[in-house]
């Protein structure tokens, strides 16, 4: 747990240089709402998991890059890093420090809104699937087995579907239009991350062709 919180504390020093210098100010609530938000989920998520799944909460604090990892995902987890360093720096600079474009108050309020449903939309991804590590592959030593109940019984993988929760609510919150343009990026990487996990799970999970056969959709129902 003290992990955790030193993790946060690192990533909040990063996030506040990356969000607020290309601002070009501090003075900015809506940069500070969204760092309390996101913040107090995370701590929040950490907590809860260290009482209820701590080998969980272990597993989802290692490196994104391990050596177990396949070069095709370390390739796409390298580019999800650059994103999103590069998408709260392009909200700073979009919202206020050239000011391109602004939301209204009361998009700000459903862009705070969104935050909060995706973290707990997570939440209950992690409840479901004890095996839902930061890395893909296979974990044999912790006995895993094909997850679909909570949210894999509508999609195959509800945790990259539920970013898009925050990749919305993020830049209406934060007064940012053109930072919608994060689920331009973000989303089809998101994807091609999910194709190369579910050719791994085919190949070595026992029972998950069968799930796919049954959960037809990987991020929305009825779409894809």
């Amino acid at each position: 747990m003290i992990k955790h919180i030193i993790q946060n504390i690192t990533f909040n020093a990063i996030f506040i240089l990356l969000l607020f210098v290309p601002a070009g100010t501090l003075a900015w609530p809506q940069g500070w709402i969204f760092l309390i938000l996101f913040d107090g989920c995370s701590i929040a998520t950490g907590i809860w998991l260290s009482k209820v799944d701590p080998a969980l909460l272990a597993a989802r604090m290692k490196s994104p890059f391990s050596p177990e990892q396949r070069p095709h995902d370390r390739r796409i987890m390298a580019a999800l890093m650059v994103v999103f360093c590069a998408w709260p720096a392009f909200m700073g600079l979009d919202a206020r420090g050239l000011g391109w474009s602004h939301t209204p108050l009361w998009a700000q309020a459903i862009g705070a809104v969104l935050i909060l449903i995706g973290f707990w939309a997570w939440s209950r991804v992690l409840r479901a699937n004890s095996f839902a590590a930061v890395t893909i592959q296979l974990q044999p030593e912790r006995g895993q087995t094909v997850i679909s109940t909570g949210p894999y019984a509508y999609v195959r993988h509800p945790m990259y579907a539920f970013t898009l929760f925050l990749l919305v609510g993020a830049p209406l919150l934060l007064g940012s239009l053109w930072g919608l343009m994060g689920i331009v990026v973000t989303m089809p990487l998101m994807a091609l991350r999910a194709l190369g996990e579910e050719a791994m799970l085919m190949d070595g999970l026992p029972g998950y062709r069968a799930y796919a056969e049954k959960v037809r959709y990987r991020f929305v129902p009825g779409i894809w």
